[in-house]
């Protein structure tokens, strides 16, 4: 627990930016997740820099969001700090053959704005939720491409409040993973080496994409996307499916019908559900089909 002066002091040093006890599910794409004790959301990156090294300096636990599309949060929420970069850390540069997005930054908007400048290579994020730092730290990628591909190097802060800069390769990219996953930075900004591509192409490559995600994804329901991590060489979905998972629901918690890989919330499902209901899959896939599925969500909280 977070003790009240420790409280007031933070509150006095972000006016307008700290609150406590906002609701995670208020801030997920699952619409899932109980409360969070403090809840800031920094105006840029120096105020960032200020949360961070102030929870170090008391010891409080801190945990970091953008959009919460990747995230499956406890019922019970979140002790000490949550930090959300979004509106404060959004900014979107072009530059000649590349764009430079901070953590905030939505990919829907760098991949607009890479269209507009003529720039390709982000086609393959059209339609995808989520900002560029969460993108970076799972890999994310659709249709044959990942972000870690175009990143010429990233702007991190560590936990102590020092900023490094690391390039592609020291990032460590590979199928849904990077460094961020074994090492406790925050994504601050991300620069993306792109190339010149005609803008009708782009357009119309990208709402292609749209529209395939349209028909074969529950877009109607709260979801986190992809559940589990593909074996390689097969799908998760085709093995949830394989296995008679279809539909399958705990509480309100349930295995889409459209994509076997999501599960999807039907009005009022608790993290409690959705932990069931994945612990029920993977026992099911691993005794029917032999085959361990891991995870592509994250859960965080108590």
């Amino acid at each position: 627990m977070v003790n009240s002066a420790i409280c007031r002091e933070l509150f006095n040093m972000l006016p307008g930016r700290v609150r406590a006890g906002v609701l995670m599910k208020e801030h997920t794409s699952w619409r899932i997740g109980g409360p969070s004790e403090l809840f800031v959301e920094p105006a840029d990156r120096e105020e960032l820099q200020l949360v961070v090294s102030f929870a170090r300096e008391r010891d409080i636990p801190l945990t970091v969001i953008g959009f919460g599309t990747n995230l499956l949060v406890s019922d019970s929420g979140i002790k000490g700090i949550v930090i959300k970069t979004g509106r404060g850390l959004s900014r979107i540069l072009t530059g000649d053959c590349e764009i430079t997005a901070e953590s905030g930054a939505k990919l829907t908007g760098v991949a607009a704005a890479a269209r507009d400048a003529g720039f390709g290579g982000f086609e393959f994020s059209a339609g995808i939720p989520g900002a560029v730092g969460g993108a970076l730290v799972m890999n994310a990628g659709a249709n044959g491409s990942s972000i870690g591909a175009l990143v010429r190097d990233v702007l991190l802060l560590d936990l102590e409040g020092r900023f490094y800069r690391r390039n592609n390769k020291e990032m460590e990219f590979d199928y849904r993973s990077s460094i961020l996953l074994r090492e406790h930075y925050i994504v601050v900004e991300a620069s993306f080496s792109l190339y010149p591509r005609d803008k009708n192409e782009i357009k119309s490559e990208m709402a292609e994409f749209i529209r395939k995600r349209r028909t074969t994804q529950p877009l109607s329901f709260p979801s986190a996307g992809s559940v589990f991590k593909n074996p390689a060489g097969e799908s998760a979905g085709r093995l949830i499916e394989m296995a008679g998972l279809k539909g399958m629901r705990i509480g309100d918690a349930q295995i889409s019908t459209l994509h076997a890989n999501f599960i999807v919330n039907l009005g009022s499902a608790t993290a409690r559900d959705v932990l069931a209901l994945i612990d029920r899959t993977r026992e099911t896939v691993r005794n029917q089909i032999g085959v361990e599925l891991k995870l592509e969500v994250k859960f965080i909280g108590e």
